[in-house]
Order: structure tokens, then sequence, then C-alpha cells
């Protein structure tokens, strides 16, 4: 009987991973080979693969993440083809995974079958509704902190067995996690913090004397530190300018950036709001229905730790709310799973969701190759500036990049100025004096321009420069200028 038992479990197990696998493809296919899905995400594929040339981040190309995050893109970039069909496929099975970890949550908080599967999918396609259709770092790390959460979620139970070395060891596991996922992006640290701190609650709980909570407190903390400590010795090995540039990168600049305008916040907060309320008010009926279990704190706590995470940047794209797409999904698991209204209005909401999505969002991905190919044309006259626009298409023409500065609003932008350690007018001036074989900007930017850049740019184009491709691209148009004395 048991081992029936066993096997019964195993195989559902499985099925539910292959259900959940299939539901992702299903939901993102429409998005593969699509390299625009989204300005970041791009450019974390160029720097993967310029890292696999030799290029060192920071010094070489330029950027705020975690070195993890560059990393994952490197190693994706050594299967075959260009990438871009590459990173979403593995962006898609850490989708899945991640799901598949959210039905095991909504279990542990009590709901029945249907109700954590029917989470794990709305995980899924919630995470296309919030810029999440490619390969932004949660996409990644959401698939370590949801595993970290999990463990959590698993210490009532261990407490109350008096398990002190589970819980230990649930602890060691649950930190490193939240250390990787640090290392991806750097806001994790509160979710991370969360966990640690509840599993020295429930050690305390389970008996523990302060000689063996200090013991395990301080093992866990290190044990989150221990990969951004790597990364830290590692640049500090490298030399003091290396360490210098990795230092202002990562833990500097973003104290410089210029905030953006009231309005545009309201705005960005009022549109995550409406496609997360469906979610949220299935949080609020399972809270009402389990309010005092232990697990159901636990993972209301997660969702609050989530949330002051959400707030720290203070940006609030959309994407900044897809982690708190896992403590909402396993809150929301419940209740899906015990009122069929969750499931009918989480259904509803997504098919408006996605009507009006599939509707706004355009694939762009023939503006991308256009502008790609014109570029690779002239690639042996130099290196080609991409001004404002896509970052990718120095990958898809196989150019070089003339600036470690390659991310376009980081020189181009009036909220990067000042942030990013340098006088961006002044490199720009310089990329310019190069002669760059062509030129790629916007007809209008997706933010205030940094004045100063764009009149040199402007003034370069204007004296040197014929448009070879006016592009639609995101409402505006990309235009691709090649210098005049090039022939096509």
């Amino acid at each position: 009987m048991d081992g029936r038992r066993i096997d019964g479990r195993g195989w559902r197990e499985w099925t539910v991973a292959v259900l959940l696998l299939a539901v992702a493809v299903a939901v993102r296919a429409r998005d593969f080979g699509n390299p625009v899905i989204h300005v970041d995400e791009q450019y974390y594929l160029l720097v993967g693969d310029r890292m696999l040339s030799g290029a060192v981040p920071y010094v070489d190309l330029w950027d705020r993440k975690p070195i993890g995050l560059f990393l994952i893109f490197a190693a994706i970039r050594m299967l075959p083809g260009d990438g871009v069909l590459a990173y979403q496929l593995v962006a898609t099975v850490c989708a899945a995974a991640t799901a598949w970890l959210i039905a095991r949550g909504g279990r542990r908080l009590g709901a029945s079958m249907i109700g954590s599967v029917a989470a794990a999918v709305a995980y899924i396609v919630w995470l296309s509704f919030l810029s999440g259709r490619g390969g932004q770092s949660p996409v990644f790390y959401n698939l370590f902190v949801a595993a970290g959460g999990v463990l959590t979620l698993g210490l009532p139970a261990r407490a109350q067995a008096s398990d002190r070395s589970a819980i230990l060891w649930s602890g060691c596991i649950a930190c490193l996690l939240a250390g990787m996922a640090i290392q991806v992006k750097y806001t994790p640290v509160v979710e991370g913090a969360m966990f640690g701190a509840a599993h020295l609650w429930y050690l305390h709980r389970a008996g523990a004397r302060w000689g063996y909570l200090t013991g395990a407190a301080l093992l866990w903390m290190l044990l989150g530190l221990a990969p951004t400590l790597v990364v830290i010795a590692a640049y500090a090995a490298a030399g003091a300018a290396t360490f210098d540039a990795f230092w202002f990168a990562n833990f500097m600049s973003v104290t410089l950036r210029r905030g953006y305008p009231a309005a545009k916040i309201v705005a960005r907060l009022a549109g995550t709001s409406a496609q997360l309320s469906v979610l949220a008010a299935c949080v609020v009926a399972s809270l009402r229905d389990r309010p005092r279990s232990a697990e159901t704190v636990l993972a209301a706590a997660w969702l609050a730790a989530a949330l002051v995470a959400f707030a720290m940047i203070g940006a609030f794209f959309d994407h900044y709310a897809l982690p708190l797409l896992v403590p909402i999904t396993i809150l929301a698991a419940p209740a899906l799973g015990r009122h069929r209204w969750a499931r009918i209005a989480v259904a509803a909401g997504a098919v408006i969701l996605a009507i009006f999505h599939l509707s706004t969002e355009r694939d762009e991905r023939t503006t991308a190759r256009t502008a790609a190919a014109i570029l690779a044309k002239h690639r042996d006259a130099g290196c080609p500036y991409v001004f404002a626009g896509d970052s990718v298409l120095y990958l898809l023409s196989r150019t070089c990049v003339p600036t470690p500065y390659a991310f376009p609003s980081t020189l181009a932008y009036e909220p990067e100025r000042g942030a990013v350690g340098i006088d961006e007018a002044a490199e720009v001036a310089r990329i310019i004096a190069t002669r760059p074989p062509a030129i790629v900007t916007m007809d209008e930017p997706l933010a205030p321009w940094n004045a100063a850049s764009h009149r040199i740019v402007a003034t370069a184009i204007a004296r040197d420069y014929r448009l070879a491709a006016r592009l639609p691209r995101e409402g505006r148009h990309l235009l691709v200028y090649v210098r005049r004395d090039l022939r096509d």
C-alpha cells in the first residue's frame, strides 16, 4: 500500500510538471525567436555573448545588474543559434519549474490539487502580462526564491517534530538559494532575510539553545552572502581599476539616478495594481479562510518582504512586480481550490488581460532583423552606434560595440545623466568622432533625451548621414542612418 501511494504521488507530480511545461510553451511560444521582446533582456544577451569573447562586465560593458545574470546568459549563449531562441527556451523551462514549486507551496497551505495547479498556471500566464514574456531577470531568479520559500513553508511541521537538524539544513539551502538569487538581482536580499528570520524563529520553537541559534544564524548569513562575496573577491583580485568599476556599477550608481515624474510612477503603479487585482482578491479570500495557519502566516510574511523589495528601487516598472507573483499565487491557491468564483474570476481576468496585451504588444522582430541587416552590410567600416533603440542589433549584425555604455538609455536619456560615473555627452562625442558607419536612433524618445548627448548625435546625422530605414518600433519609429560616403 505504501509503495503504491508513493508511486501514485510521484506519477501525479510528474503529470503536473509536464502539464505546466506544456502550458508555459503554449503561452510563450508566440515570442519564440523574437529578439526585441524587451530592451533589458536583449542587453543581457549581448553582454553574455561578448563575455564569451573575453569582455568583462562593468569594464568592457557597463550595467548595474549582478554578474550572475550575465553568467546565465553567457552559458545560454553557448547553445546553438544566435542565442535569442535559446534564452527564451531556458526562460520557459525556468517559468514552468517555478510554477511547479508554486503548486507545491500551495498544497503546503492546504490547497487542493485543482487550486494549486490553477495557481501555478496563473503564475505562468501573469508573467507575460507583466513584461515577463521572455527573459527578464525575475523569470530566472524567481526559481531560486520559490525553492527557498517552499522550504520555509515547511518549517511549522519540522518545528512540531522538534527536528532541529532538518531546520538547520533547510535554512542552509534556503539562504544559499537566496544568495544565488541576489547575484541575479540584488532585491531578493529582502526575501532572503525573511527566510533566514523565519528559520531562526522555528529553530527556537523546536527547542534550540542560544548557542545553537547563534551558530545557525551566522552560518545562514554566510551562505546568503557567499555568492556575492565570491564575486567581490574575484573583482578585487583583478586589480584596483576593475574592482572600482564593479563597485561603482553595482552599489553606487543606482543612488545617482534621477527620479521619474510622479505622474509616470502613479500610472505604473495603477497599471500593475489593476493587473494583479484579481489575484489579490483570491489572496484575501485565502487569508479569510485560514487566517491562523502557520504556513499562511509565513506566506503572508514572504509577500510582505517581496513588496518591500518591489518598492526599494522606486521606479515601479511593471516587470519589477514579477517577484510578487510567486507568493501571491501561492497564497491564492487555497481560494482557487475552494471557491468556484475565484477560478472564474481568474480565468476571466486572464482572458481580458490577454486580449489587451495581444492587441497592444506588436511583434517587431522584422524591424530588428531589417535594421541588423543594414548594420551588417557595413561592419567592415567600423563599429555602428545604437544611440537609442535596441542593443541586440550589435549581436544580430555581428558587429563590434563602440562603447562600454552600450545599453542605449545610459547615454541617451535624461534619467541616467550623472549616474554613470562619466560625462555622458563627452562619451557620445568620442563615439561620433570615430565616424560610425551607421547610427541608430528613435524619432521619439522612450524617456526625455539627454539634451547634450542628443544634440551631438543630431548634428552628426544632419552633417554626415543619410536615412537608410524608418521602421516601426513601440509606437514610434527606429531610424537607421548610414554614413553618406558608404554605398548600400
